[in-house]
């Protein structure tokens, strides 16, 4: 997915192309003019079991657009991949699976399961009070409150986060992990934070995957903000920084990718 200008502002479109080695060739539109903007523009995507690709989408900085599900604004989108919408999808004719999202930056599914939980970041201060991070457990045709429900404020009909983070950690990108080099954490999940600058690690419910116990932050990783993590299939964890976003501390030849193994 990438940003580009429209004759009324910005945009972003998502593409596909064939990766022949050293190449990537034959650039396909899967989707475009998703709304965008400087700031809250969501963008993640990837696959789902079902086959299907998944896009979030931010408000755009128009939050009042979350709540309209007309718009695809603030939004977490489902197509098939070549662009066209599901028959399955929760609204006719429509690639909105979830709304009511304020910039959402992650997301994955459970192993077993296949619960889909995401992460996204509440206000700050520009448009609401500061803090009210959440984790959210998400599901087809569900409205996750934003602009009105946020924090800890519960509205009927509206969906409440599973954690709630203020003071803001920014969580960002996040993978479920299968545990073939750390059984210890199998089905869990993980999530990178930007400002909250380390890796978090959330412990669900053997007998209920919409159920979590705990998290915690991962000790001794102290390289700034951090802005995505992924399973390899040796079942290490790769995460990249995002130091040079203006927004954090430079380190010694940051930006960098890590890898972190078993002892």
């Amino acid at each position: 997915a990438y940003a580009y200008p429209t004759s009324s502002g910005m945009a972003v479109r998502v593409v596909r192309m064939k990766d022949e080695g050293t190449n990537l060739n034959d650039e396909k539109t899967i989707i475009e003019y998703l709304p965008a903007a400087q700031f809250h523009a969501g963008t993640r995507l990837k696959f789902g079991p079902d086959k299907k690709l998944y896009i979030t989408t931010g408000d755009a900085s128009q939050k009042e657009k979350a709540q309209d599900t007309g718009a695809l604004n603030g939004k977490l989108l489902r197509v098939n991949d070549d662009g066209s919408f599901p028959s399955d999808n929760p609204f006719p004719n429509s690639p909105v699976y979830s709304y009511g999202h304020r910039n959402s930056q992650g997301f994955d599914w459970h192993p077993v399961s296949k619960a889909l939980y995401e992460t996204e970041h509440g206000p700050s201060l520009i448009d609401g009070p500061a803090g009210g991070d959440e984790i959210n457990l998400i599901k087809a045709g569900k409205n996750y409150g934003w602009p009105q429900a946020h924090h800890e404020i519960h509205i009927d009909g509206r969906e409440d986060p599973k954690l709630l983070f203020t003071p803001a950690v920014a969580p960002a990108g996040m993978t479920f992990y299968s545990g073939k080099m750390f059984p210890q954490f199998k089905n869990n999940f993980f999530f990178a934070a930007l400002k909250g600058e380390g890796l978090y690690r959330v412990e669900l419910s053997e007998t209920n995957s919409e159920q979590i116990v705990k998290y915690e932050k991962l000790e001794d990783i102290t390289v700034g903000r951090i802005r995505e993590v992924v399973e390899a299939p040796d079942g290490s964890l790769y995460f990249a920084t995002s130091n040079r976003d203006n927004r954090g501390s430079l380190r010694e030849n940051d930006d960098k990718i890590y890898r972190l193994t078993a002892q």
